[in-house]
Order: C-alpha cells, then sequence, then structure tokens
C-alpha cells in the first residue's frame, strides 16, 4: 500500500471533461468524481484485468485515484495501479489494493523524451534487447512496444 506520483497532463484521455471548480455545487462535484471512477475502472476491465471487489474513487481537487481490492497477483495489482495513474488529470494513486500470491515488487520507470524500451531495459537490466521484457510486463495497456510516451509510468519487473 502506497502512494505513486503520476504526471497530471500525460496519460490516456478517459473523462469527458475536466474536474468542476471547487467552487461548483457538491452534487456536480460528486457527480463528476463519481463518472470519472466509473471511466477508470470501465478502462481496466477493458483492459482485461480483474480484482475481488475492485473499487476505485477520484478526488477531482487534489487529481487523486484510491483503489482497493484483491488482485490474483502482484503483477496484474501493478499494472491496475498503472492504469489508475496513466490517466489524465491523476497527479496520484493511493494503491489500497492487496494480492492473493505475492511476489517482488517491479520498480516504476516515468517515460521522458528520448525513451524507447531498449534504452530503458539497458538502464535497469544493464542490456538493452531485454525490452521485451519490459513491453511483456506493460501488456495490454501497451500494444507495441515503439508507441510509449513522455510522462507515461511503466513497470519494470525483477528479472
Amino acid at each position: 500500500m502506497s502512494i505513486l506520483s503520476f504526471i497530471k497532463e500525460a496519460g490516456e484521455k478517459l473523462f469527458h471533461r475536466d474536474p468542476p471548480p471547487a467552487s461548483a455545487p457538491a452534487d456536480e462535484v460528486k457527480a463528476a468524481n463519481d463518472q470519472a471512477a466509473d471511466a477508470i475502472v470501465a478502462y481496466i476491465e477493458a483492459q482485461g484485468l480483474k480484482a475481488t471487489g475492485l473499487t476505485v474513487t477520484y478526488d477531482g481537487a487534489t487529481g487523486t485515484v484510491t483503489v482497493y481490492g484483491v488482485a490474483p497477483d502482484q503483477a496484474t495489482k501493478e499494472k491496475i495501479v498503472l492504469c489508475c495513474g496513466n490517466v489524465k488529470n491523476v497527479e496520484s494513486v493511493n494503491d489500497q489494493m492487496t494480492v492473493d500470491q505475492s511476489a517482488p515488487e517491479a520498480q516504476y520507470h516515468t517515460v521522458v523524451k528520448g525513451d524507447n524500451l531498449s534504452k530503458i531495459s539497458k538502464q535497469y537490466y544493464g542490456d538493452p534487447n531485454k525490452y521485451t521484457k519490459i513491453f511483456e510486463a506493460n501488456k495490454p495497456m501497451l500494444k507495441s512496444p515503439d508507441l510509449i510516451y513522455p510522462g507515461q509510468v511503466l513497470r519494470i519487473p525483477p528479472l
């Protein structure tokens, strides 16, 4: 359980509008936050990721997503957290998830301009040819090893 930081301006555009201003009526703010949380859950489900009791909340004022549930394994948990965080207007994810089968945790890497999976692989593994391990660790969110973008956060699993 931890809080992970993300770049608020980067990521999937799941919300149809920006969060309402703090001065908006409370019911409008709640409705917008609930709609955003539902969009994140739908995105997680569209990736084929499952967790028992998956619950997502969103606070538009702080750009914070909180995610609860029990994932079947560490990799699924980390992918769900990344699905929550790699979303435009999300600045942090409060990870309250647990796992059925624990395993070593992955590291995380925030993509910067000029990065590619080979360069990232060389940085973490000392071998640029192990980029496929990073690609596989971030599927289904990554569709191609060439389609990463600055601000995106990737899982870097242990070798």
